[in-house]
């Protein structure tokens, strides 16, 4: 979109223009993007060979350049065809969704006949049962004329939107073009990240960014990014974090901004998931049975022009309470909003797992997007669980005992050969060289069948039996693109077995999408070594790297490493004494509050016991095994301006990385571990598939990942230019060189002994 052209997708217009009615998600699920392809396919192949397909197609209304592609056009018949494949009963499909497909149709219509010059024109709807492979065709002879006004009608419908995002997006740029930094000054190496991030969307190339905590990393991305957005001519900017607690700092990141600069119309939106955001969560998402979906497309123009008219910043409680005053569901005017803000912030799936709704608008509106990626060193963990899917045998079991009739029988094939399955296995894992294609095809028959139903009985709400097809669903598309980036393994356990796919390297998955993006920054306190992360996220090949200088002196933080303790398994009873006389040492020289981190509950527990046996009037807590956020705010509470004790943790928990207690809150730290993660089957499978693509097999699957969450933890204790404290190393190995250099290269490591 330029000042004087806006342009919109076929789909886009219609969508804006020509949905009406409730929300209604009776006629689903749908099929499957490879179901739907594999219709598409089918239906065209079966057309004589003078037929086209996707043909593209555009025309321009006043300030509007309309375009996309057409399914396909027999001009020997002179009929064009939209093809839409569907599951279940055709009839159920409701009345708003079969107007919205008439509209693309016949908006496709005017753009071939203007293009080809036809006086006439058959537009034909060919819906395709993917079941039964038999397509039912619904057409209407047309004239050019009469094409022609209801294309110029919809786009008039839609042409004082389009002139005031126009004007929104000119007043936007120049606002941002003139935007000043919002304090006084950068802070030191808040400049440097700044610049970075500004050269990588000047080359349009990603960026990986390591960046000490307590530089102000949240402004410093976003203040350049978006100064770029109106010098790079850009549509969005995505920020995208792993927690809550990084969306907030976003949010307030952008106020500040925003009040810096009060005539920027700053549209900044806060995603949220459906299962946070539904009212009604025993309801069923259509009109007869949730309030909030009945008329929601009535009700969409009006909810959507007070939001954006609102110059709030639209966090989930905004979104909500607009929603909510206007009668419509939160969560699906969320996703209307994305289309139209400036800025999103939401969880790193938004953009970046299978079903990612921004990338999937990314492309489908062919947006020019940058994304920033806060906390990035979670990426690797969390894209590997976006990409991995497993199944409970238990689940099965429970299913069958209820499952309708008609799905008795897929049911107990895929029963019979899960038990095959586990006749080739010995021990409590097993990793399959390859998919076995038996069992495979059973889930595709027990897909298939689930969907048939759901299709049919769109009114009976199922949660296991939804939930159970959900996982198939997911699974089986895994394994289309199965490859020598994931596993498939076996497990037994107390309960039954679990199958899984199980992604190792999620590089094949992320390459799309960081090629969709203008430019994708990837920051965090702890990104080294770089090509860890570059080679398991597939980064493009010009990614840029820039290690932010501390603006830490090494004065601020004595490091010691107590070498004269080994942490190991089998040493961890001898351990916990000496452990807590140094934690007792320390606090009797400079009392205060501390945190202490273990490698797990149980090793956090038995130290905690003893040290209260031999310390009762040092203050202690802990983390709680199971912590909502009411414990969470209790146990932060605990470290207070004029408190003193020792919290114990579990390190790369919820108080590893992610909190913030400057000053007298936090002035120490005590890691009683390397961070390894544990060794089990499933980790060396890890280990020597990492060793296969890398050469770098115990480096990238232990060594790196646990040191991370070491430094991590280390970087509660210094938050400002102010703060002083003390970390203890515990372990041994922290003395040795190749430990030693994943260490920030400020600290002034000394060995303390025990």
């Amino acid at each position: 979109m330029n000042a004087s052209r806006y342009t919109i997708a076929v789909r886009a217009l219609c969508e804006f223009t020509a949905k009406v009615g409730d929300l209604d998600l009776r006629f689903t699920p749908s099929p499957t993007a490879q179901e739907g392809m594999a219709g598409h396919t089918t239906v065209t192949s079966r057309r004589d060979d003078d037929y086209q397909r996707e043909i593209s197609l555009s025309g321009d209304f006043g300030p509007l350049h309309v375009r996309g592609r057409a399914d396909g056009y027999d001009p020997a018949r002179r009929q064009l065809e939209e093809i839409k494949t569907y599951r279940g009963e055709l009839g159920a499909m409701p009345a708003n969704h079969r107007q919205l497909h008439w509209a693309q149709a016949r908006i496709y219509g005017h753009l071939l006949c203007r293009q080809v010059n036809l006086p006439m024109l058959r537009v034909a709807l060919v819906y395709f049962d993917i079941v039964s492979q038999k397509e039912t065709v619904m057409h209407e002879e047309c004239t050019a004329e009469a094409l022609r006004l209801f294309f110029e009608q919809h786009c008039a419908l839609f042409l004082d939107w389009a002139e005031q995002e126009m004007a929104h997006r000119a007043s936007r740029d120049a606002q941002l073009t003139s935007m000043a930094f919002p304090h006084a000054d950068f802070r030191p190496g808040q400049r440097q990240l700044a610049e970075a991030m500004y050269k990588a969307s000047s080359r349009g190339c990603g960026l990986l960014a390591q960046a000490p905590t307590g530089i102000g990393k949240t402004v410093g991305s976003l203040f350049p990014m978006l100064k770029a957005t109106a010098a790079h001519g850009l549509d969005k900017l995505f920020f995208l974090a792993a927690k809550v607690p990084g969306r907030q700092m976003a949010l307030d990141a952008c106020a500040i901004l925003k009040d810096s600069a009060p005539l920027l119309p700053l549209r900044v939106l806060e995603l949220s998931a459906k299962s946070s955001a539904c009212e009604h969560p025993d309801k069923a998402c259509h009109g007869e049975s949730c309030p909030l979906a009945k008329g929601f497309y009535d009700r969409l123009p009006l909810a959507r022009e007070v939001a954006l008219a609102s110059g709030l910043i639209l966090d989930k409680e905004a979104v909500r309470a607009i929603a909510l005053q206007q009668g419509i569901c939160p969560y699906y005017l969320g996703m209307e909003l994305a289309r139209w803000s400036d800025v999103v912030i939401g969880d790193y799936n938004y953009y970046f797992d299978l079903s990612a709704m921004l990338y999937g608008m990314t492309l489908a509106h062919d947006w020019k997007v940058n994304v920033l990626v806060d906390e990035a060193h979670n990426m690797v963990s969390r894209a590997r669980s976006m990409y991995s899917a497993e199944l409970a045998q238990i689940d099965l079991k429970m299913l069958r005992k209820f499952a309708p009739e008609v799905l008795k029988k897929p049911l107990d094939r895929l029963a019979r050969q899960w038990t095959a399955l586990l006749k080739e296995q010995d021990g409590d894992y097993h990793v399959h060289p390859a998919l076995p294609d038996k069992f495979f095809g059973a889930l595709q028959g027990v897909a298939t069948a689930i969907g048939d139903y759901l299709a049919e009985h769109a009114a009976a709400l199922d949660e296991d039996l939804q939930r159970f097809y959900f996982d198939v669903l997911l699974i089986n598309r895994l394994a289309e693109s199965f490859g020598a980036h994931s596993l498939f393994d076996v497990s037994k356990t107390d309960t039954g077995t679990t199958v899984c796919i199980r992604n190792i390297v999620p590089a094949p998955f992320l390459k799309e999408r960081f090629a969709a993006s203008h430019c994708t920054a990837l920051f965090s306190a702890t990104l080294s070594p770089w090509n860890y992360y570059s080679d398991t996220l597939g980064m493009p090949a010009d990614t840029a790297w820039v290690d932010v200088e501390s603006p830490f002196q090494a004065q601020q933080l004595s490091v010691r490493v107590a070498d004269s303790i080994s942490t190991r398994y089998q040493h961890r009873a001898a351990s916990l004494l000496p452990i807590a006389q140094l934690m007792a040492r320390q606090y009797a020289e400079t009392p205060g509050n501390y945190l202490a981190f273990f490698s797990s509950f149980d090793y956090m527990e038995k130290t905690a016991t003893l040290f209260a046996q031999h310390y009762p009037d040092v203050p202690i807590w802990q983390q709680p095994r199971r912590m909502d956020d009411a414990a969470r705010a209790q146990f932060l509470g605990r470290f207070g301006l004029e408190t003193r004790g020792i919290g114990f943790a579990v390190l790369g928990g919820a108080f590893g990385e992610g909190i913030d207690l400057p000053g007298a809150r936090l002035i120490g730290a005590f890691i009683a571990t390397l961070g390894l993660p544990q060794i089990n089957p499933v980790n060396e499978q890890i280990r020597q598939r990492m060793g296969d693509l890398f050469g770098a097999g115990y480096d990238y699957t232990y060594l790196y990942p646990g040191m991370q969450k070491v430094v991590q933890a280390a970087g509660r204790v210094i938050r400002t230019q102010s703060d002083k404290g003390v970390v203890y190393l515990i372990d041994d190995r922290f003395s040795r060189p190749e430990i030693r250099q994943l260490l920030p290269t400020w600290w002034d490591v000394q060995l303390a002994g025990g």
